[in-house]
């Protein structure tokens, strides 16, 4: 099955699928205790967020098993700031507005607040969390993006820093698999001129690979991309408040995907893996619950 949606449980949609049949899996699963999108059974309402890590990490033991040796899979995740019941307010992600932060859902109507040993205030660490348990059920994880947000919007919080930014783990299933370098642009002063140039200016070279090198270890087409990706967020119209933006998971399908394979996301949204995959000539699959979000996935697909 390719370039579909499916109306569904992730997990149970998932195990549907067959064995080793999709090539690069790129995703934003639903944040614990942030948003009540309206939906039975949806992730995120957990009472603990252990129970919330360990019913994500079985949907991605399913997606291990759809994914090819040589896949890859790329998650965004978010963290959530611990508070009492009747705490304030203390939204973790700056880029959404205080109105759509499900307020009662984040201070006590669905936490079991008994069963969470964290101090208020606190925040819960469910990305490195999530990692971690990912790499304990046989996942590679190859690196550990951020996401700098530069226009998030201000925190209205007075005792902590503003969050601009977000996690994506790159995993693999395999040590070998299918991976294309992506470029960025050199970040120098010395950028286009030759070795003799640069080594008479002053450009510290990397020792022992002489005229071959640059600071950067680069080349005239740039260097080999870094692991903070500045991208700024952008707002969708419609009613999805939490869509990818489509710089962001260009590079993750450029490097992890061949041209016509098969890019999977299993919390699919309002469409912008599909999107992207089919701008790159690959094809998509995407499982979502909530019926509202694919009708905005189809059209933005036409």
């Amino acid at each position: 099955m390719k370039d579909a949606i499916i109306c569904g449980d992730a997990l149970e949609e998932l195990k549907k699928i067959p064995d080793e049949s999709v090539d690069c899996v790129v995703t934003s699963p639903p944040y614990w205790a942030l948003r009540d999108y309206g939906i039975a059974g949806q992730l995120g309402l957990e009472p603990t967020f252990q129970e919330y890590i360990t019913k994500l990490c079985d949907i991605f033991d399913e997606v291990m098993r759809v994914l090819k040796k040589e896949g890859t899979c790329w998650v965004n995740v978010g963290d959530t700031y611990f508070n009492s019941p009747t705490g304030k307010h203390d939204n973790f992600r700056g880029d959404i507005s205080e109105k759509t932060f499900t307020a009662q859902m984040a201070h006590g109507r669905n936490i079991d607040f008994s069963k969470i040993s964290l101090k208020t205030k606190s925040l819960c660490q469910i990305p490195s969390r999530f990692a971690i348990e990912m790499t304990n059920r046989g996942w590679i994880l190859r690196n550990e993006i951020i996401w700098y947000k530069p226009n998030c919007m201000p925190s209205p919080i007075k005792d902590r820093f503003t969050v601009d930014f977000e996690k994506v783990f790159f995993f693999v299933k395999s040590k070998k698999y299918k991976f294309e370098m992506q470029k960025e642009p050199l970040k120098s002063k010395f950028h286009g001129k030759n070795w003799e140039t640069r080594k008479a200016e002053g450009e510290p070279m990397r020792q022992g690979l002489g005229k071959r090198a640059t600071t950067f270890g680069g080349s005239p087409d740039g260097r080999n991309k870094r692991c903070v990706w500045e991208v700024n967020t952008k707002a969708l119209k419609e009613a999805h408040f939490a869509t990818f933006p489509e710089a962001l998971i260009e590079p993750m399908i450029k490097a992890g995907c061949p041209i016509g394979g098969l890019v999977l996301d299993p919390f699919f949204g309002a469409g912008t893996t599909g999107l992207v995959a089919k701008k790159q000539s690959k094809n998509y699959l995407g499982i979502e619950l909530n019926d509202a979000y694919i009708e905005i996935a189809r059209k933005r697909l036409l």
